[in-house]
């Protein structure tokens, strides 16, 4: 099998466990009503200051009409609360409860987890090439989802 043809084949095969991993993990965990949209939704809006719909929408790539439905049912939920901006009383902003703080913060240790075991193996040279071939990978995913 030629590079081409391994390389197409891992990657489909790690994007698919990747997914399996991360149900696994939220199926099984304390918050197991979240599917793993749920979470990435959840991870988007961050623990930080609440944010606007149109940004979180942007950056999950989705419409604000598409996060609408995810974010009435993690407010549903008891993971994020909606407040109207002082600034602009027409905007609504979302950020996550205390609830939604936990869910962020356990789905974060998942990925913690995870790159420490990609990188625990590898000396700091393969860690870098790593690095690299990942980033131009996610320069690959960006260029093609604007066309």
């Amino acid at each position: 099998m030629d590079i081409s043809a391994t390389l197409n084949e891992l990657l489909v095969k790690l994007f698919r466990e990747i997914m399996t991993i991360e149900e696994r993990s939220l199926r099984q965990g304390e918050f197991r009503e979240l599917s793993v949209n749920d979470m990435h939704v959840i991870e988007a809006i961050d623990v930080h200051e609440p944010k606007n719909m149109t940004a979180v929408a942007k950056a999950l790539n989705v419409t604000t009409g598409t996060l609408t439905i995810s974010v009435n049912g993690l407010v549903k939920k008891g993971f994020v609360d909606r407040i109207r901006s002082e600034a602009d009383r027409r905007v609504v902003l979302v950020s996550l409860t205390e609830k939604g703080r936990k869910a962020y913060i356990q789905h974060e240790n998942f990925h913690k987890e995870l790159v420490q075991a990609v990188i625990a193996d590898l000396d700091e040279e393969e860690q870098e090439v790593l690095e690299r071939a990942l980033l131009d990978l996610t320069g690959f995913f960006r260029a093609h989802q604007k066309s």
